[in-house]
Parts: C-alpha cells; sequence; structure tokens
C-alpha cells in the first residue's frame, strides 16, 4: 500500500488577517528543536501509537511512502538542512520510493540556494501561497511578499530543476475588483504554473478578518471584502479561465496541467491512510483519526519527556466513513459511484440525492452522482443538504 506522510511546520513570519490556522511567529531559535522533536517522533511513531491503544494495520505498517507534504505555517522558513533532516528520518524509519514531496512556500523565501538545497534533499514540488497579484491586495491582509517577488521566485526554482509549482489564489481579499481578479487570473496564466488552488475567502470567527467581518466592524479592510456573490463569480470566472488555459478542474478547489494532480492530497479525498507529524498534525489509519497537540512548545516537550503528543483520537463508525465518502467523493469532478459505495457499506443511499437532483445542485450519469457544474461555488450549501 502507498503511504503518504505530512509534516506540520506552524511557524510563520508574520499572521495574515484572514488566517485561522494553529500556528505562530517565533524566533527561529524554536525551529531546530522542534526539527529533533519530529524526527524523534517520526523515528518512534510505532512505539508512541502502541501507548494509544493504536494498531497501525499491517498493510499501513509496512505502506511504500511515496508522498510527503511539508505544510503550515511556512516551511520555506526553515533551514534547508532541517527539511533534509525530517525527510531522512523518514527514509530511515519507512519503507519509501518518494514521487511526490511538496514544499508550502511564501515567494519572499525563495533563494537560488534554498531551492538548489530544497532538489537536492528530494523536495520536488512546491506550493506558492501566491493569493493575488495585486500589492494592494497582499498588503491590505498582511502578506510579506508582493506581485514582483512570484516572478522573481519561479525562475529560481525553475534553475534548480523544480518545475513542479502550484499556486494558490484567494477569491474574495479585500479591495479585490472584479479587474484586479482578472488580472490576477491572468498573470498567473502567464507564468504557467502546473497546477492552481482557488479558494474563496473564508469567514469565521477563527481569524482576525473573520471575526471582523462577523461583528460588521471595519478593521483590517473589512469593509473592502467583496460580497458572497462577487465571490462567486470570482469562482466562476477563475473555472472558464483555467479550463481554457488547459487546466482540468479535478476538485473543487484545485486545477491541473494534465498529470499534475496533487497525488498527496488525493489521498484526503480518496479516504487513503496517511501519517502526520508535527505540532497539530492529523492521522488516518482506515479506521482512527488523530491528531497531535496543537501548541508547538507543547508538543516538544512531550515528545521530550516520552509522552504521547496526540490530544484528539476518532474511532470512525461505519455511518461516519460513509458520510465521509460522500462529502470528500462530491468534492472531486468526477462524482461518487453509488453502486461501489453501496456493495462497500451494504446499504442503498439512491435515495439521499433526489431532492438535490431533482432542483439541478446534483446530476447523475448512470452510477456516478457528481455536483452540477454551475453549483460548485455553493458546495458547502449542497453538502449540508446532503446530510441532513
Amino acid at each position: 500500500m502507498s503511504l503518504g506522510i505530512y509534516m506540520q511546520v506552524p511557524f510563520c513570519q508574520t499572521r495574515c488577517t484572514y488566517c485561522n490556522f494553529h500556528t505562530g511567529v517565533v524566533s527561529s531559535a524554536r525551529f531546530a528543536p522542534y526539527v529533533a522533536a519530529v524526527q524523534t517522533e517520526i523515528g518512534e511513531h510505532q512505539i508512541r501509537l502502541l501507548q494509544a491503544n493504536i494498531v497501525l494495520p499491517p498493510s499501513l505498517a509496512q505502506g511504500t511512502v511515496d508522498t510527503v507534504y511539508f505544510g503550515g505555517g511556512t516551511p520555506s522558513l526553515l533551514d534547508p538542512q532541517h527539511l533534509h533532516a525530517m525527510l531522512d528520518a523518514i527514509r530511515e524509519t519507512f519503507a519509501h520510493h518518494f514521487r511526490e514531496v511538496t514544499l508550502e512556500a511564501d515567494p519572499e523565501t525563495i533563494g537560488a540556494q534554498k531551492a538548489a538545497a530544497w532538489a537536492a534533499a528530494g523536495i520536488n514540488r512546491i506550493s506558492f501561497g501566491v493569493q493575488s497579484f495585486s500589492d494592494v491586495e497582499l498588503q491590505a491582509v498582511g502578506r510579506m511578499h508582493r506581485r514582483a517577488d512570484v516572478y522573481r521566485a519561479v525562475p529560481i526554482l525553475h534553475a534548480a530543476g523544480i518545475h513542479n509549482i502550484s499556486f494558490d489564489l484567494i477569491a474574495g481579499l479585500p479591495h479585490q475588483t472584479p479587474e484586479s481578479w482578472r488580472n490576477s487570473l491572468d498573470e498567473l496564466i502567464q507564468l504557467a504554473p502546473q497546477h492552481v488552488s482557488i479558494y474563496l475567502l473564508e469567514v469565521d470567527q477563527g481569524s482576525r478578518l473573520g471575526s471582523e467581518l462577523l461583528r460588521g466592524g471595519t478593521k483590517y479592510s473589512a469593509a473592502a471584502v467583496p460580497s458572497d456573490d462577487a465571490m462567486a463569480e470570482s469562482y466562476d470566472l477563475a473555472r472558464a479561465t483555467l479550463h481554457a488555459a488547459g487546466y482540468e478542474h479535478y476538485e473543487i478547489s484545485n486545477f491541473a496541467k494534465p498529470g499534475f494532480a496533487s497525488e498527496h492530497n488525493r489521498k484526503y479525498w480518496r479516504r487513503a491512510p496517511y501519517l502526520g507529524f508535527g505540532a497539530g498534525a492529523h492521522s488516518f489509519s482506515g479506521t482512527h483519526r488523530w491528531a497531535n497537540a496543537h501548541d508547538a512548545a507543547a508538543y516538544v516537550q512531550s515528545i521530550a519527556s516520552g509522552k504521547l503528543p496526540i490530544e484528539q483520537l476518532e474511532l470512525i463508525s461505519t455511518s461516519q466513513a460513509l458520510e465521509e465518502e460522500l462529502f470528500l467523493g462530491l468534492r472531486q469532478l468526477a462524482g461518487i459511484n453509488l453502486e461501489r459505495l453501496q456493495k462497500s457499506y451494504g446499504v442503498s443511499i439512491s435515495d439521499r440525492f433526489w431532492s438535490l437532483e431533482s432542483s439541478g445542485l446534483l446530476e447523475r450519469d448512470g452510477n456516478v452522482v457528481r455536483l452540477a457544474a454551475k453549483h460548485l461555488s455553493i458546495s458547502n450549501e449542497v453538502f449540508v443538504e446532503l446530510m441532513r
């Protein structure tokens, strides 16, 4: 069985106003102890999981690691030797045949020496938090990079031999207009990354901007955030623009040139097993999900004292597994195969889709059900209806 590994690096240079992740701005002196703790967790993971009564199935324990994903936070802040050390810990602990090793990076953190060292360590894919090509929008949300940094960074990566590059863009940033959004899409197409992720601005209490929007305030340029309808129109424009440029829309937020869909993220959407290491990292064995403590200092202390860093552990019931199959399956543009699910779970689920089909939110092609293309921008509302 192939196995994915997620490596969490919860450190940033600054905290963006829209961020709702468990990350922090800390002294670089804390990087090395954190990396050492992650290496220890990797090497001792089976012993520590047994302490939590988590027994990995043989197919997982003996699986071959073929994808690694460094997420954050901003993993590109780490010294390249730290990233190399964590990859070496995986190589020493697991059977491995790395096909895809992704590093999330901010454009302003890219340098020629860093890029060459990343390639030498085995990193072959970079996921860029571009977010926008408008300096006004980037500054409004507290991003450190500017448009020029993106143009500077891409040739550096290509020169280092890293050609698999993904760009993130966010629809709905403060001060974003239809013109600035179209310009961001045009500039993205000009730079021709192999992969693109398009996200809608999330509004929740977990971020400063989201909290301000919910209470009707004006701080963090909240008054300049586009309407929900404008965000949906931006998403639809992105779909059309990327399709015309040769990108395949394979998951609600993700587009790829042929052969460049994210192999690691597909494991999540297909409920394949994966292991997560680091503060706040999540894991899935097929029957259990668990998560490490989010606080980086507490995580390091737990590892140093021989304690479990796990703070959440859940046994997935059959009904929960089916719900996940439906939710994650519909996120993929290929849809879900009802016959396969009904055989796997021994239940009939066709009736759950009739009302959504009759209203045009879902469409059926034989045994396959998928989200209607024109309603992808309101997918969350569809999921809520389906799970009732």
